[in-house]
């Protein structure tokens, strides 16, 4: 994979790259720093977790579906249906879903909480948020860069909902899926720190990586094995001291917030409106 980020829309990239760059620079066994995109340099935030720790995804989640397979027939099935998807509030949550930018992402889970996450009320869940991006992201790239995997539009020649990003998509393999590695550790993290909206939270970690299926970006085997992913790099988290001392000051914050009882930042209306339609796509 040559190029990883377009100008603008994904510079996220940028800030994984950069997390590995100055996490040490040491080497992971399952990942070399030269397996991961390099042009970017200047990002400002890193990871929680060094280089050298980020958990092997290539040895955590098998080889892609093979020819011939169940487990290729429920992808191939999932993604035929998901294009009927096409315009409706799912493929609209699906372009939002794709951007992972700073503060738009920051809100992805604010209707699943009924709170909203800003930088200014939330300081430190904010950062929580983007560090652990970084740490989630990372952590495909093993098996991402080995299998290679060809992306669904390429193989069925249909739209994508991010049609800029198309270029950079057919570079870089598509298994197992960053953005449903990414979704499920927040919705874990975040699980942990308001329990008592933990359904509302794991559905929206689940409908986050969906949306990728959605998008026509991404296999459903994709997406299932990005959150095999997220759990393996959650539990290290767990044992990251800098990670414990922001999630136990999150957790302050989230609750300080709340008393001022603030409406989510987002259409929760439409939101789940989308989420329902996804649901669909396993009927």
């Amino acid at each position: 994979m040559n190029s990883v980020c377009s100008r603008g829309r994904h510079v996220f990239w940028a800030v994984l790259v950069h997390a590995a760059l100055f996490a040490g620079c040491a080497r992971n066994p399952a990942l070399r720093q030269s397996d991961v995109p390099a042009e970017f340099r200047s990002a400002s935030v890193v990871g929680y977790l060094p280089f050298q720790t980020l958990p092997n995804s290539r040895a955590l989640v098998p080889p892609p579906p093979a020819e011939g397979s169940q487990a290729l027939a429920l992808d191939m099935d999932y993604s035929r249906r998901s294009l009927a998807l096409r315009d409706s509030p799912a493929w609209t949550l699906a372009i939002s879903d794709a951007y992972l930018m700073f503060p738009h992402a920051a809100g992805t889970f604010s209707c699943a909480l009924d709170a909203p996450i800003t930088e200014a009320d939330t300081p430190h869940l904010y950062v929580l948020l983007r560090r652990s991006l970084i740490d989630a992201g990372l952590s495909t790239y093993a098996a991402r860069n080995y299998y290679r995997r060809p992306r669904p539009f390429m193989s069925n020649q249909e739209p994508i909902c991010t049609p800029a990003e198309q270029a950079r998509l057919e570079e870089n393999g598509s298994y197992p899926s960053a953005h449903g590695a990414i979704g499920m550790t927040w919705a874990l993290i975040l699980a942990g720190l308001s329990p008592e909206r933990a359904a509302e939270i794991l559905a929206r970690g689940r409908a986050f990586g969906l949306s990728r299926v959605v998008c026509n970006t991404h296999w459903y085997s994709d997406v299932i094995q990005g959150r095999n992913v997220a759990s393996a790099t959650v539990a290290k988290l767990r044992a990251s001291p800098a990670f414990l001392a922001d999630f136990r000051a999150a957790k302050v914050e989230l609750a300080a917030v709340r008393r001022k009882d603030p409406k989510p930042q987002r259409a929760c209306g439409s939101e789940a409106a989308a989420m329902e339609l996804q649901r669909s796509l396993a009927q």
